[in-house]
């Protein structure tokens, strides 16, 4: 399987050296890091390529590296059910770069885009219908990225005097995510029972 993937790998990099700055297999998957600005039309490439014939695109996501200038990686998942092979493509964008949309070449891109676009806030240009999918309306923020808040900004809850749904900014009743794992025998500022006989020693 590697040996294969080496080809593919070589050979895709021949014919397309203006998208192709790196690549390497792992998990017995190709990994190929591509330039942003020719997506559109290396993805076509793969799919009509007679070695490649990448004709499903099985998901489109994304990483989150806060403190990279690149800060985010568009991740796409491409399978080839003729040579039996996967294929991975990256793509590093900064939080003020657009990724162009693939929507023309695989048309099931649309809802995977709108996906990365509500969870991480990546934008693609020339999608026709860009807004939220799984948050809710008036959403704020994008719950994929690594500073998001744990809470949340919101909460929502159903109010029995207003007789609506209203939304309140969080409070929390207790301390959240302040976890103490010092023993507490270790962390008593006072003698319990019992420990008089380990200071004999």
């Amino acid at each position: 399987m590697t040996e294969a993937l080496t080809e593919l790998g070589t050979h895709i990099e021949l014919k397309r050296p203006d998208c192709v700055l790196a690549w390497d297999i792992a998990y017995d998957e190709l990994n190929i890091d591509v330039t942003p600005g020719n997506i559109v039309g290396f993805v076509e490439f793969l799919k009509t390529d007679p070695t490649c014939k990448f004709s499903t695109l099985v998901d489109i996501t994304a990483v989150d590296y806060p403190d990279r200038a690149k800060r985010f990686d568009v991740v796409y998942h491409f399978l080839s059910m003729y040579q039996n092979q996967r294929l991975r493509l990256r793509v590093s964008i900064r939080e003020d770069e657009m990724v162009p949309s693939i929507i023309d070449v695989h048309p099931s891109a649309n809802w995977f885009e709108r996906e990365v676009f509500d969870m991480f806030g990546v934008l693609f240009s020339g999608h026709p219908d860009l807004r939220r999918l799984l948050t809710d309306y008036g959403f704020r923020g994008h719950p994929l990225r690594k500073d998001f808040p744990t809470t949340g900004y919101t909460e929502v809850r159903y109010d029995e005097e207003q007789k609506r749904v209203v939304y309140e900014p969080v409070s929390l009743v207790q301390e959240y995510r302040q976890f103490d794992f010092m023993s507490p025998w270790e962390g008593a500022e006072y003698i319990l029972p019992g420990d008089e006989k380990g200071e004999a020693k």
